[in-house]
């Protein structure tokens, strides 16, 4: 067997914002969906929002020739409930991009309305898209409030509804399709329309356990659901006589996360896993078998290790982990599956952005040019400070001069820009940035996640006895002179 010397290319990497000693960790623990199952998106929400969409529908609502945009929304965005908008702000909640309902506001309308506004997470104005479930509500929300600028609204929610109360509506119908249960009997009925497999997985977690540590799987999805996706994702991987069973020493589904790890909840063992039949349990949870509900404290206690020890793995920022590291000192993991199309455009871009960076460097050294000049010129013309040789006629010549080579300058740079601005997202562009600055969901992920990778399976490519080092991080004048990289 040849041994890979080299790391992993980056879009199998494990990226690190504290520094994490895996060989330490004693237990990893995993959710489910979106993190051991990747989903098509698109095809999942699509499913999603049609059976909210059949539910206004049928409360009379005029959204019958509605239908699913994938390329609308985006992770890492937030709505706007007060003003029926959809906005993109950087990591200190200044809004860089915004629409209403679908429509894209100009830079105009945006500044009007968000250039003295900062956004709040904790004011219930916002509603942070944290997960990819969020893009289908996105989606409806936003088609809805054109439906209701546009008064075809007024005969199902009346002539003066809100925008923060049609929210709840929407939010309502898309709620209802996720626990009905009839979306996920149709995902379990034809899972190859909506998994996309990972045969590398199974190898993944059988690296940890062999490793010496704990394996958990702790997940919202009821029991039935948690063994078919389970099943159809994890059994033909397998080897001969084993089931996906055998890659996890505890599993915990109907976990009500966050609640799971913010208070105590009654925990019952799955006696029958072919019926799903269910026990309360009295004392502590036993490895090898499954349970509903429960809570952290039962976790560290069934393998004897303390919060600081465990791994938690997930895809959602608040219900998986901030409040895992919150609430139990718990090392986290974000699983974000759009990061491997983030690393690919920003690689296929790179000799653009080079020449984006030389363009922007140049342009920074004539501006300062000309800022020196036009200040000779103010000096010379109001008769202070020092003077330089040359008269206010030859100053003002050389700065027309820098200004046309300015402006040269700019048409260069314009269709660069504008092409950075559209990678990976036409309307929204990269969702870790905002501009040249982190976006909204880069502070996020620096703030509660330790680590955060593309999929589960990098774990394979980094090993169970990685030591990820967080970098030095970048100031402003680490920097060239534009302060950028």
């Amino acid at each position: 067997m040849e041994l890979e010397l080299d790391l992993p290319p980056a879009q199998r990497r494990i990226f690190c914002n504290r520094t994490l000693n895996l060989r330490g960790i004693r237990c990893v623990g995993f959710d489910m969906d979106y993190t051991l199952i990747h989903y098509r998106t698109e095809v999942w929400e699509g499913s999603a929002y049609e059976h909210a969409r059949a539910r206004l529908l049928a409360a009379g609502w005029p959204v019958a020739d509605l239908r699913f945009d994938p390329s609308f929304a985006a992770l890492g965005l937030i709505l706007d409930l007060e003003l029926g908008n959809v906005v993109k702000a950087n990591r200190f909640g200044y809004v860089k991009k915004a629409c209403h309902g679908t429509r894209d506001l100009s830079y105009e309308e945006w500044r009007d309305v968000y250039a003295r506004e900062v956004i709040d997470l904790s004011e219930n104005r916002w509603v942070f898209m944290n997960t990819l479930f969020a893009l289908s509500e996105a989606c409806l929300f936003a088609q809805c409030v054109d439906l209701l600028d546009a008064g075809k609204l007024e005969g199902a929610v009346g002539p003066s509804i809100a925008y923060r109360d049609l929210y709840k509506k929407v939010r309502g119908a898309i709620d209802a399709a996720h626990m009905t249960g009839e979306l996920k009997e149709e995902i379990m009925a034809a899972p190859e329309r909506f998994v996309e497999l990972d045969e590398e997985l199974p190898l993944a977690l059988m690296d940890l356990r062999h490793a010496g540590k704990k394996v958990a799987l702790v997940t919202n999805s009821e029991w039935f659901y948690t063994q078919a996706m389970m099943a159809y994702s994890f059994d033909r991987f397998m080897p001969e006589g084993q089931t996906w069973r055998n890659l996890f020493d505890l599993v915990i589904v109907g976990a009500r996360k966050p609640a799971f790890f913010e208070a105590e909840q009654p925990v019952f063992e799955v006696v029958d896993e072919k019926d799903g039949t269910l026990k309360p349990v009295v004392g502590g949870l036993r490895e090898g078998h499954a349970y509903l509900g429960g809570h952290a404290r039962l976790v560290e206690k069934a393998f004897g290790v303390p919060g600081d020890d465990i791994l938690y793995v997930g895809d959602h920022i608040f219900s998986d982990v901030n409040v895992s590291k919150k609430m139990h000192r718990w090392r986290t993991a974000l699983v974000l599956r759009e990061l491997e199309l983030e690393l690919t455009a920003l690689e296929s871009f790179k000799p653009k952005q080079a020449e984006l960076t030389a363009l922007m460097d140049e342009k920074e050294r004539l501006e300062h040019r000309f800022s020196q000049i036009r200040l000779s010129l103010q000096r010379k013309e109001k008769g202070y400070g020092p003077q330089v040789d040359d008269e206010p006629k030859a100053l003002r010549s050389a700065m027309h001069a820098l200004r046309e080579q300015l402006v040269a300058l700019d048409a260069k740079i314009a269709p660069l820009a504008k092409e950075a601005s559209e990678l990976a997202h036409p309307r929204w562009g990269l969702i870790l940035r905002a501009g040249n600055d982190k976006s909204h969901l880069a502070r996020q992920i620096e703030k509660n996640a330790d680590v955060y990778t593309g999929r589960v399976a990098n774990l394979l490519a980094q090993t169970p006895f990685v030591y990820l080092r967080s970098p030095r991080t970048s100031l402003p004048h680490d920097h060239g002179p534009s302060g950028g990289a």
